[in-house]
């Protein structure tokens, strides 16, 4: 074991490796309270030393585990005292950003939150976002295919990544840093490495696709009186914001009462006593008309007996202010702990009766600890539970995840909408996957990392 972190050393410099207790004094995920196991944490600075690192451990039959910003919550990046730990801490640089053909280029330990700064700085905008943005990086964003609060109008991570560059097992640099939005010469080899979960190879530069910077922002927060109007709204909505909708954040009361009118957390923007909520907001170029059709779309659903009451954001305050209770994951967490989070999709159409039914069961398996929140980019079809069942047991808490899971499959949704599957999800894929994509699933792994060496038992066993 000593030879192989010495061979390590020498590639990437004396203070690239991490051993002993500089390993352990860090989280082993941002949910877990354990430490950190590794044998080592290797943190190379170039693509060249990502590959040698590679090489060198694919000769000594080393596992390697690669580990972004650690704000996964699948345990996508768990390791073990015996695995070298693969970093991207010192690959922050944004290489370039070509104004003119709307892309940026970065290495995978960039921040998401460096990447949405720079590209404002010229005019332009990133739109993948999401709660974690100070600390989740572009590699691990595209390894997850991560999703966020605008997927109903600019798409998943996938849709922003024009080219990257990877290295595989084996040591051997695979570089496909297009440039354009068209390139159909052969096999668009990016998409092996894009939602993969560092299984097949791991990321270690982009190029992201930019957007203009839009002139205005418009958001409402509204409170609906029955969930068989929700669809209702979307497509009017669709219809007379005319593709400028943005985001569509539905919240279940539970969500509402738990960290709005049962709390001191947050000022409610509209009253409680609904049974959903929705954040609405839409982007565009002209700000004075932006905001009348916004205002009138927004009073056509009222004379409609869609929604129920509506607050609009006077200010950018006020508008923080909306999308705070939004994003008050934090809240949660403390407010439930311990929690256990959720991710799922499944056609609109079915969400109210299966969220009901999960709650319905976990309520009546522990009816005197469990307290559930439900919430989610309704609009793409992506519902989050954040719940508690008052017990950190393993086996409780496997019970609970067959509950959430064995609900969904009858309506044909994923278990995984955009947290990916790691090794939490691993065991209940056939849920969502059948047998025969489960096995190319496979091949693939096997083509790619015979050895078995790179994450291994992530996604698939």
């Amino acid at each position: 074991m000593a030879e192989i972190v010495d061979s390590l050393r020498e590639i990437v410099g004396s203070t690239g490796v991490l051993t002993g207790d500089d390993v352990a004094a860090r989280p082993a995920a941002w949910l877990r309270r354990d430490p950190t196991r590794a044998l080592a944490i290797v943190r190379p600075a170039t693509t060249d030393e990502v590959s040698r690192v590679m090489r060198c451990c694919h000769e000594a039959g080393q596992v390697v585990v690669p580990l972004g910003g650690n704000t996964g919550l699948v345990d996508g990046t768990l390791s073990t005292d015996t695995d070298v730990l693969l970093s991207f801490e010192r690959m922050t640089a944004i290489e370039s950003i070509d104004t003119a053909g709307g892309t940026m280029t970065v290495e995978a330990g960039v921040p998401l939150t460096r990447v949405h700064d720079s590209a404002a700085e010229h005019g332009l905008v990133f739109p993948v976002d999401f709660g974690a943005r100070g600390s989740a990086t572009i590699g691990g964003a595209i390894s997850t295919n991560a999703g966020g609060n605008a997927v109903i109008r600019y798409g998943m991570m996938r849709e922003q990544v024009l080219g990257l560059e990877a290295v595989l097992a084996d040591g051997t640099v695979v570089s496909s840093m297009n440039r354009m939005l068209k390139n159909n010469a052969g096999f668009d080899l990016k998409h092996m490495f894009i939602g993969t979960e560092g299984t097949l190879g791991i990321v270690t530069r982009a190029v992201l696709r930019l957007r203009p910077e839009l002139a205005s922002q418009n958001t409402a927060f509204v409170a609906v009186d029955a969930f068989t109007k929700i669809p209702d709204i979307l497509r009017e909505l669709g219809t007379s914001l005319g593709g400028s909708l943005t985001a569509f954040e539905v919240l279940w009361a539970d969500f509402y009462e738990t960290v709005v009118t049962n709390r001191d957390r947050h000022t409610p923007p509209v009253p409680g006593g609904y049974p959903y909520y929705i954040l609405i907001e839409a982007r565009g170029g002209s700000e004075a008309g932006d905001s009348e059709r916004f205002e009138a779309a927004l009073g056509a659903l009222l004379e409609k007996s869609l929604i129920a009451d509506a607050a609009f954001a006077q200010s950018v305050q006020q508008r923080n202010a909306m999308w705070a209770i939004r994003d008050d994951i934090d809240g949660l967490f403390e407010i439930l702990d311990p929690v256990m989070a959720f991710d799922v999709s499944l056609p609109i159409s079915g969400a109210e009766a299966y969220a009901a039914g999960v709650h319905e069961r976990l309520r009546e398996r522990w009816p005197e600890t469990y307290h559930g929140t439900t919430f989610g980019h309704l609009g793409d079809s992506n519902i989050h539970f954040l719940l508690t069942i008052g017990s950190r047991d393993h086996a409780e808490q496997k019970e609970v995840m067959k509950i959430v899971y064995s609900e969904l499959e009858p309506y044909g949704g994923s278990i995984s909408a955009e947290h990916g599957i790691g090794l939490e999800k691993r065991d209940f894929l056939h849920h969502s996957r059948d047998a025969a994509e489960i096995a190319l699933m496979k091949r693939l792994k096997t083509a790619l990392d015979p050895d078995g060496l790179l994450n291994p038992g992530k996604v698939i066993e």
